[in-house]
């Protein structure tokens, strides 16, 4: 569900005001519906279920251009916007969200100032660096994984997947300390219009 709320309030923010079939249709074209557990019944509930708690508001219903039944149009509340930027920032720094998470808060992850997504990513490279040492330390000095059986295996996972997610980090913190993309707070670019 935290992949679904994220992507919902950052679609949502993004549209400003927008009813259920624009959020569906928005993270269909992001394609979320093949990478997570975005689907049609999973929208609609959390927008109802986040009206609920308080992080959107629902208008009363408005005819349906389609001339099928009136939609309820959402909007967030700053409670909703605080807790998509606290969802958005908690994936962005954990050491290991599922794929899912970890993808929606990098499709989203320009709604964050440059400088910080960068502290947030650099959280994440401090993190898993530390859960390498944490798996490396308890290792006796020129440990060979191949002789440890399956137990060895296990290990060997586990440090291929530390290593393999500082390097993809530290490519996205070059990319952004780099100038990729368009992030907020970020002062237009020469022949870009402001928004």
């Amino acid at each position: 569900m935290q992949t679904v709320r994220l992507l919902v309030l950052g679609a949502l923010r993004r549209r400003g005001r927008a009813h259920g079939y624009q959020i569906r249709t928005d993270l269909e074209s992001w394609g979320a519906h093949e990478w997570s557990t975005a689907t049609s019944g999973s929208v609609y509930y959390a927008l109802k279920s986040m009206a609920g708690q308080g992080l959107l508001v629902a208008y009363e219903s408005v005819p349906s251009e389609a001339g099928g039944p009136p939609r309820n149009e959402y909007e967030l509340t700053e409670p909703g916007d605080s807790e998509y930027i606290a969802l958005l920032r908690r994936a962005l720094a954990d050491r290991e969200p599922t794929l899912d998470v970890l993808a929606a808060a990098v499709g989203l992850i320009e709604d964050l100032p440059r400088e910080e997504a960068l502290r947030m990513l650099r959280a994440r490279t401090h993190a898993l660096e530390e859960w390498r040492l944490s798996i490396t330390g308890h290792l006796p000095p020129d440990t060979d994984l191949d002789t440890w059986g399956p137990v060895g295996e296990v290990l060997s996972l586990w440090l291929s997947t530390a290593d393999f997610h500082a390097r993809w980090t530290d490519r996205l913190i070059g990319r952004l300390e780099g100038g990729a993309f368009a992030m907020a707070a970020d002062e237009p670019r020469p022949g870009q219009a402001p928004e």
